[in-house]
């Protein structure tokens, strides 16, 4: 159950293993200059632009979950007590997984159960 994530924290994790192919294909782009002379110069343009666009399209993502986490409802998870952002009806808590939702439908406990329960 820990390898599920928050929405957000999930955009973010692409953006980040988009980065790290990018830079790492253009590294062995330019490692087939050193490997094969000059006739690695085709080998290196490849690996330059696939990692660039690689690194675009990262750049492209940690810009759009930027924009939802600005936009995203702030709520207290009722396990761990810490602040999180929610996108959509059901996501998951950033720092204890805890599945969330606001909608009451698909709710396994009321909100007036759970001050019960508190006080």
């Amino acid at each position: 159950m820990k390898m599920k994530s928050a929405k957000i924290n999930a955009f973010r994790t692409w953006g980040l293993l988009l980065t790290m192919l990018g830079m790492g294909l253009m590294i062995l782009g330019t490692a087939g200059i050193v490997f094969w002379g000059s006739a690695g110069k085709v080998f290196a343009a490849i690996g330059l632009v696939i990692g660039l666009i690689s690194m675009m399209a990262s750049l492209a993502i940690y810009f759009w979950a930027g924009m939802l986490s600005t936009s995203a409802v702030q709520l207290e998870c009722p396990e761990c007590h810490k602040l999180t952002k929610m996108l959509g009806k059901t996501d998951r808590c950033m720092f204890c997984h805890t599945i969330l939702t606001r909608d009451p439908a698909q709710a396994t406990i009321t909100a007036e159960q759970l001050e019960s329960q508190q006080q």
